[in-house]
């Protein structure tokens, strides 16, 4: 049974679960937002096409490597409000690759509420829990303050800083980027 698709987990504000073909407009909200990608590349998506493609590629990843990013939704309101969760990266990253990254992406209207922490917590826990892989790590522009805030707060330790090296339209060759490794 892969557990991507059967998901759900719950905070006291939110519900983590699959990422699904109708989530495809709360996705393009948060991804054609240009300040969502102003620390990834400033590519933001033109199409809601692009982010049907995104959504195959992630639940193609749940049934390829058993992981992958999982939506977050407002329990309050049922939005959508952005993702959570693992990503198998097999391309070489900072002399790195087959490892296992740790990220979110929030819409802009909830950033500042607390719901990146909520979310990464429990998403970890679960992670920890039910795939039992280690190391993790996460990585983010250095400029981005708020996201290795995040990090930070669920454990991560600052590992180093380099030149990023790869993954065309998500980062700008030669950016520097903040390496993390979750402390367990």
């Amino acid at each position: 049974m892969n557990l991507n698709f059967n998901l759900k987990i719950e905070t006291p504000r939110l519900i983590i679960r699959a990422l699904l073909p109708e989530d495809k407009l709360g996705m393009f909200e948060l991804d054609s937002n240009p300040q969502v990608h102003r620390f990834l590349g400033n590519n933001p998506v033109q199409t809601v096409e692009q982010i049907n493609e995104v959504i195959a590629f992630v639940r193609q990843q749940y049934i390829d490597n058993g992981i992958g990013r999982w939506a977050i939704i407002e329990k309050q309101t049922n939005e959508f409000v952005g993702w959570t969760g693992f990503k198998l990266m097999k391309e070489k990253v900072n002399g790195y690759f087959n490892f296992i990254d740790f990220g979110y992406r929030l819409k802009e209207k909830f950033w500042g509420l607390g719901y990146a922490t909520e979310a990464g917590k429990a998403a970890l826990l679960y992670g920890l829990e039910h795939f039992h892989f280690a190391p993790v790590y996460g990585m983010t522009d250095i400029n981005n303050h708020a996201s290795r805030n995040v990090l930070e707060k669920l454990g991560f330790k600052l590992i180093e800083v380099f030149d990023y090296d790869g993954m065309p339209n998500w980062r700008d060759p030669g950016a520097k980027t903040t390496w993390y490794k979750l402390k367990l």
